[in-house]
């Protein structure tokens, strides 16, 4: 869903003249249109005439015939949100506008603000970085898919040229805004851990099914939350069946988030369920530190990411606490940090045959915040590498961007 509260993320753009080259780890270089990303700021997957029209690919007919999802028309959507009222606007991003409505929660039909169930409705704009293929690649995945971690959607609208999709509205809005936005009461260690736990149990959920779903985009303003702070994965748009069978992988053109994007994805378009690790493990690292991805209020913030700034205290226990997010207050288990830091230095691994699968790093993270539960037992150690851990270039610094 993108930012559903709060800010956007800022991102440089495709056409950005500040886009660092895209480092090979054989020591050659890659340009922005050789790994597959187009100039063009509308361009956030992928490209070709069909990319952003609306009337080249039907709905109904793409739509599995099992799917719930009510077809709501436009003028009811309008009706639910005062007709798109900017008081009730509660996000922004390329893909558009995300509203603030409300409905009968037995008809779905527009209803009074103070009776009725809430929703967040995303409008898509014409001509956005996220158009019809990305909508309707969210209206498939979503529609057919049904877990505690993945954000509900309700339904639809596809009228004439208006695109639009109706979720469940999530009160705590997203993990960015509580992990980066002034002001704003820091989350706890423990609760930390809860939502690292719930984004491992979404992305597993996703990599075990037969069709092997990729999610591709992974980061905090994908990340929603409940009235609890429990994870609903959102905005599915550049999501992709990953490789089955014999495959060991799939060729895609690079898209996603710069800062979060597997370094090997990005040097040459090959998509594995490992890239969502290597995601994962940049938005664990976050939840540690406290600090973004890319840091772009901060000079030269393209020379080095959170990445490559970290994992030399990752790789030593002892130098963790020195980069642990100073909100906390100390207030957390050092054990539970140096096993959970060792977990984000896994998934990190540049060679992506060393990454855990994510069920094997749900696995850690479920023994790690049970154990917690005990003070006087001690975390759990994930395995060693089982090969030398080799120095290799930047893998921020060599991604390349992928809008958001």
């Amino acid at each position: 869903m993108g930012n559903c509260s709060g800010r956007p993320a800022k991102c440089a753009h495709a056409s950005s003249n500040n886009f660092p080259e895209s480092r090979n780890p054989r020591g050659g270089t890659k340009s922005m249109d050789d790994s597959g990303l187009g100039s063009s700021r509308q361009q956030k997957t992928l490209a070709g005439p069909e990319s952003n029209s609306f009337r080249n690919i039907g709905v109904a007919s793409s739509l599995a015939p099992s799917t719930t999802l009510k077809s709501f028309s436009l003028s009811e959507l309008k009706n639910a949100t005062r007709n798109f009222r900017s008081d009730n606007l509660i996000g922004e991003g390329g893909f558009g506008f995300v509203f603030k409505g409300w409905v009968d929660g037995n008809t779905l039909g527009p209803s009074r603000p103070d009776s009725k169930m809430v929703v967040a409705i995303k409008k898509l704009k014409t001509g956005g970085f996220q158009g019809h293929k990305e909508w309707l690649a969210e209206l498939n995945y979503l529609g057919q898919l049904q877990h505690e971690n993945l954000v509900k959607l309700i339904g639809y609208c596809a009228e004439s040229e208006n695109r639009l999709l109706v979720y469940e509205f999530m009160p705590k809005g997203s993990l960015e805004n509580h992990l980066f936005r002034k002001g704003v009461e820091p989350i706890s260690w423990a609760t930390r851990m809860s939502i690292a736990v719930g984004i491992a149990r979404g992305l597993s959920f996703l990599h075990s099914l037969d069709a092997n779903v990729i999610f591709r985009d992974l980061k905090p303003s994908n990340i929603l939350l409940d009235s609890d702070f429990s994870v609903k994965l959102s905005d599915f748009g550049l999501a992709r069946d990953g490789p089955t069978g014999d495959k060991t992988h799939i060729s895609t053109q690079v898209v996603g988030t710069r800062g979060y994007a597997a370094p090997e994805y990005v040097a040459t378009g090959r998509l594995t369920p490992k890239s969502d690790v290597y995601s994962f493990g940049v938005v664990l690292l976050e939840l540690l530190t406290g600090k973004r991805a890319l840091d772009d209020d901060r000079p030269g913030y393209l020379d080095e990411g959170l990445v490559d700034w970290a994992k030399p205290f990752l790789s030593e226990s002892r130098k963790v606490f020195r980069i642990m997010d100073t909100r906390l207050g100390g207030q957390y288990s050092k054990k539970g940090a140096q096993s959970a830091a060792a977990i984000a230095l896994q998934c990190l691994d540049w060679d992506q045959k060393y990454r855990p699968a994510m069920s094997e790093v749900l696995a850690m993270l479920e023994q790690l915040t049970h154990t917690a539960k005990r003070p006087s037992s001690v975390p759990p150690t994930p395995p060693p590498h089982t090969h030398p851990p080799p120095h290799h270039p930047s893998a921020n610094s060599s991604t390349v961007e992928l809008l958001s």
